[in-house]
């Protein structure tokens, strides 16, 4: 079990977990999970870590078939210079391996936003902390839980 997944079961929170054999040569990690789960990639949410200016990590939870756009996330964030963090800065500060890393129990609870598409959905999966793991939640759930920001922050 996860952190992820104890935080969930710990606060009674109604979640599913989706299991698949994870392929190492697959090039992207969250096309792969909608995939084998054959899933609409628009409802499978892939978490990244930016840096911003202050050198501040925050969490971007978008979909898989999307980019995410740093202008966007730096509108809504109020800052003006961000980049994608550095592997290991992102795996010392959420406890998850690149490819699991999740927006629920972090090590360090980052800030985060959540691509607003994801309110369009009854349910969204996310990882669950580790490659081949996928959380199905409402929304509302994951946003209350980390305490998240919504907005536009997604490019084609």
């Amino acid at each position: 079990m996860t952190p992820a997944v104890s935080i969930l079961k710990k606060r009674n929170i109604a979640f599913t977990l989706h299991h698949y054999q994870h392929d190492p040569d697959h090039p992207s990690y969250g096309l792969e999970a909608a995939e084998k789960l054959k899933i609409e990639p628009s409802r499978v949410f892939k978490t990244l870590v930016v840096q911003i200016d202050s050198g501040k990590l925050v969490v971007a939870v978008v979909p898989v078939n999307r980019q995410l756009n740093l202008k966007s996330l730096g509108r809504v964030l109020g800052v003006k210079k961000l980049g994608m963090a550095d592997g290991k800065a992102v795996q010392s500060a959420t406890g998850y391996v690149l490819g699991g890393v999740s927006p629920l129990a972090q090590k360090k609870r980052l800030q985060t936003v959540v691509d607003e598409s994801a309110d369009q959905y009854q349910t969204i999966l996310f990882s669950g902390g580790r490659r081949g793991l996928e959380i199905e939640l409402a929304p509302d759930d994951l946003i209350s839980l980390c305490g998240a920001k919504t907005g536009s922050i997604c490019s084609f």
